[in-house]
């Protein structure tokens, strides 16, 4: 019997997961890390979606993602696995499964936890002690928020505005 369809109803915000299966590696080097954003990236433009945090880890990822009536995000994910899979097969050799299941989603509702998810997954090379600031990560949405480098992957959050009178302060 074929697994049911996941439901997102439209217009929610999500934490959306991705793990290696039985704790594979999946990001290598940098290399592996900016292929997988350029795939995010060159998807949105067929499957509309407002990514407000990402990070990418050795062994997973984490999005916090809007969705709108106009996205299959099932099928945006879908084609960001298989085709970030297919690179990593090529590329070193792995037969099998790539990924443990399905992505993962928890509904995130407009309040004070939002701010916290997005702060959760900034944090998590910190908490990893993959870097001692999350400045010195890369593969994260934080640079973008707390110094103001440009990333055309992100949507600035519905709160960021809120947390100041001007981007000097917000970033602080």
């Amino acid at each position: 019997m074929p697994r049911q369809k996941r439901f997102l109803p439209p217009d929610n915000y999500y934490h959306i997961m991705n793990r290696g299966n039985n704790g594979l590696v999946i990001f290598t080097c940098d290399e592996d890390c900016r292929y997988y954003l350029e795939r995010l990236s060159d998807l949105r433009s067929d499957h509309p979606l407002e990514i407000i945090h990402y990070c990418l880890m050795s062994t997973h990822t984490h999005m916090l993602v809007k969705i709108t009536k106009k996205t299959n995000f099932s099928l945006f994910s879908k084609r960001l696995n298989l085709s970030y899979a297919n690179y990593y097969k090529r590329n070193y050799g792995l037969t099998g499964h790539f990924w443990q299941g399905r992505f993962k989603s928890q509904i995130i509702s407009k309040d004070n936890y939002f701010m916290q998810c997005g702060k959760y997954i900034e944090l998590n090379p910190v908490r990893a002690g993959i870097v001692e600031k999350p400045e010195d990560y890369e593969f994260s949405s934080y640079r973008h928020y707390a110094l103001g480098e440009k990333n055309i992957l992100i949507t600035d959050e519905i709160f960021y505005n809120e947390l100041g009178s001007n981007t000097k302060v917000r970033r602080k």
